[in-house]
């Protein structure tokens, strides 16, 4: 399970992710341990990426504790990953218009 985040990381990649970052947020001891946050080109690519995410969580057996609902304006969305021996990791798909409002990586970095 220790290739985990490379293995997502290169699956949005391959599958036209853009910006794809890991933060590493053990530090902080909150409720979650890595954000993996990848901005998408469409809904549609959204669509796209959530079930290539799923799918690969299902072949490898890992739960997904949640995902966020679609909506109307639809341009983030979470999944929530509890992987074993890794902890808790929370996948971000936002269009470039959300990552660029919330700018979580600015935000996490600042708290440090």
């Amino acid at each position: 399970m220790e290739d985990l985040l490379p293995e997502i990381s290169n699956l949005l990649h391959d599958h036209k992710g853009q910006d794809i970052s890991v933060l590493d947020l053990r530090k902080f001891e909150i409720w979650t341990d890595f954000f993996v946050i990848a901005t998408t080109s469409s809904r549609t690519h959204m669509d796209g990426l959530e079930r290539h995410l799923k799918e690969y969580c299902r072949e490898r057996e890992i739960e997904i504790l949640g995902s966020s609902r679609k909506s109307a304006d639809d341009e983030w969305r979470l999944l929530d990953l509890h992987v074993p021996c890794l902890g808790s990791v929370i996948i971000h798909l936002m269009s470039k218009h959300a990552r660029d409002f919330y700018e979580l990586e600015r935000l996490w970095s600042s708290i440090t």
